[in-house]
This record gives structure tokens, sequence and C-alpha cells, in this order.
């Protein structure tokens, strides 16, 4: 996936937007992610092991979105050629316009709920047949082939093999710290900067594929 200047790029613009929403998701919800599931999983997990079942609930109901978000995606791609990452990238932009129009209006869990959906449907544009691809809303794995790669680099393998990923990991650092001053400037507002960027991204995308 990360085989192309065009890719990588667009893999780390990404995970930057993905990191924002997260920083800001994870504020608002006091500790829960909005793109970050094994995370959810566990404070499930302990939450259900102390006995705070609607902390539980919660988590599962911020993973099950996340789901729903990605099959949704996923049912976008299928079929669609080179032509699909500009849809879905523009209907993540409109989950996320939905999510700061649900602000405006008083509706903070409808926000973060289209938010949820947003994030798990952006894991679908590197998506290939079969389902696997490339996850951009989370980094473990971009991190273990950091590790990987190193360890090739050391034995005769590509010797920068290993740098694309370490910068989609730098990308979402970058983009929560973002997402985490633009929440503490003007709260869950700040959702709007996203959808603006995943919109700007969807015509870029556009462009490039056509051309």
């Amino acid at each position: 996936m990360l085989d192309t200047r065009r890719n990588i790029s667009l893999a780390c613009a990404l995970s930057a937007l993905a990191g924002y929403v997260d920083g800001i998701g994870y504020l608002y919800l006091g500790g829960l992610f909005v793109s970050f599931m094994s995370g959810n999983s566990t404070r499930m997990g302990v939450n259900l092991a102390q006995g705070q079942w609607m902390n539980a609930a919660e988590a599962f109901g911020v993973i099950a979105l996340f789901v729903i978000g990605a099959a949704v995606g996923s049912l976008m791609v299928l079929g669609r050629g080179v032509h699909r990452q500009p849809w879905v990238l523009l209907v993540e932009a409109l989950l996320l316009v939905a999510a700061g129009l649900a602000d405006v209006f008083g509706m903070p869990n409808t926000a973060i709920a289209a938010i949820v959906l947003a994030m798990g449907l952006e894991n679908a544009v590197f998506q290939i047949e079969g389902g696997g691809g490339l996850g951009v809303t989370y980094v473990t794995g971009a991190l273990v082939k950091v590790g990987q790669l190193v360890a090739a680099a050391l034995t005769s393998g590509a010797r920068w093999g290993w740098v694309s990923n370490l910068l989609l990991w730098a990308a979402l650092v970058a983009g929560s710290v973002c997402g985490a001053l633009a929440y503490y400037w003007i709260n869950l507002a700040a959702i709007w900067f996203a959808a603006g960027g995943a919109l700007a991204l969807s015509a870029i995308v556009a462009v490039t594929v056509h051309r």
C-alpha cells in the first residue's frame, strides 16, 4: 500500500485526520477513543471486571458504531475500482459535517456517533479485494512494521523501507496534538476543521485518480 509517494502522502493525511478527530473524541468522551478500538476494547474489559456496566456499554456502543462504519465503507468500495477513494472520502466528509451540525443543534451524542461512523468508514480508502488493506485510523500495525522493517534493514533488506510506516505514526500523533488544541479552543465545534479537511482530500483524490 505504501509503495508510491501518492499513497504515502494520502495515508499520512488520513492518519493525521484520524489523529485530529481522535484527540477531540478522547477529550470529549473522557478517555474513550473514536478511532482506536483496541483501547476501547481494553476499557470495556476493565469496566466489566469492575462492574461498571454503563461505562462498558458506552465503550461497546462506540465499538459497534465503528464496525458499522467499516462495513459501510467496505460496501462502498466493492466493485468500484480506482474511483472508490474519493467517494469514501466524500461520505466521510458528509458524516463529519453532520457531526458539526448535530453539535450546533445541541445533540452531542449524535455528533459523536457520526464521528465514529466516519472513522470506521475511513479505513476503506485503501481496502483491497477480499477485505484486507491498510488501516489509517490506528497505527499499532504501522509500528510493528517499523520494527520488522528496521530488522530487515539491518539484515541486508531495504535500508529505508521503515520510514513510510514511521511517517504514518508521526502523522497520527501530530493530528492528535492539533485536535486536542482545537478542542480546548472551541470544544466539539473543532470537528468542522476535520470536515473541511476530508472534503478537500476527497477533491484532491478525485483529481489525481482521473489523472
